[in-house]
């Protein structure tokens, strides 16, 4: 991947980040931990990778998104909003009673949201209907989808993963976002999913480990994912929870509060100084 279109996808993910601060801080609440650590691959994902139309949001042979951690929506209103499937300042309406935007995605109500999620392992489970659907209709688009590693946690995610082998889902790849960190902190001592890649690996998945903020490594993992056949991919992300937010980086309490006015602040100006950094290199 060239050095400036990763300088492109960084810009576009720094500004997500923002519009995840804009949103959580104007709602008073929301999870911006989780939300801020995908960003890099939402940006990849959008902006780059998937057959995607805002124009034509419902294209029967459009690749599908499902965010199977909902609670983390801020994240994904960020990345339709920059993509222009909504007006940007929409974003800071998130949770309001009279916004569309809601605390989880809903399909039914925001463009571009390809499946209402929140309940977490559901997400995993209907990304795999959509490609088994895909399979059945021999059509050609990816279906690509994005777990907490808290989620884990849910017995429905390993009933989707026997799913997906069985049926040779090779057209859906998963990320884990695999931060270490959920609401109640390090999710080895909450319950223990580790080791993630071995559990994937027994259920007949193909695994890959990367680095959740390099674009070349999400971009050889994705592309090492269209390349495998009769397996689903995971793609375990390796990342940084509160990314891009020196405050919020690392720290568990950040899974699901909103910043008061002094740290909303400060975030936006780290995350303004970042993107004005990334420009001066283009």
């Amino acid at each position: 991947m060239d050095n400036n279109l990763k300088n492109s996808l960084s810009i576009c993910a720094y500004n997500i980040r923002k519009d995840v601060i804009d949103a959580v801080y104007s709602a008073s609440s929301g999870h911006p931990g989780g939300s801020l650590s995908i960003a890099d691959v939402l940006a990849y994902l959008y902006f780059y990778k998937m057959n995607v139309d805002p124009k034509n949001p419902k294209d029967p042979d459009r690749d599908r998104f499902v965010l199977s951690k909902g609670h983390c929506a801020p994240a994904l209103y960020g990345v339709l909003a920059e993509k222009g499937y909504f007006p940007k300042e929409d974003v800071k309406t998130f949770r309001q009673t009279s916004s569309y935007l809601q605390g989880h995605p809903d399909m039914k109500g925001v463009p571009g949201v390809d499946m209402s999620t929140g309940s977490l392992g559901q997400g995993i489970c209907a990304a795999n209907g959509m490609a088994l659907a895909a399979k059945i209709d021999h059509k050609d688009y990816r279906v690509y989808s994005i777990l907490g590693d808290g989620e884990l946690e849910e017995g429905q995610v390993w009933e989707a993963a026997m799913f997906a082998a069985h049926y040779k889902l090779d057209n859906v790849t998963a990320f884990i976002d695999f931060n270490g960190l959920q609401i109640d902190g390090d999710i080895t001592k909450v319950m223990n999913p580790t080791p993630i890649d071995k559990k994937f690996e027994a259920f007949g998945w193909h695994v890959i480990h990367i680095n959740a903020h390099d674009f070349d490594e999400i971009d050889a993992a994705v592309t090492e994912a269209e390349q495998t056949k009769g397996q689903p991919t995971m793609i375990l992300m390796h990342s940084t929870k509160g990314k891009g937010v020196s405050f919020m980086e690392n720290n568990y309490e950040w899974h699901g509060m909103a910043p008061n006015q002094e740290q909303y602040e400060q975030a936006i100006a780290e995350l303004d100084a970042k993107i004005k950094e990334l420009e001066a290199c283009k």
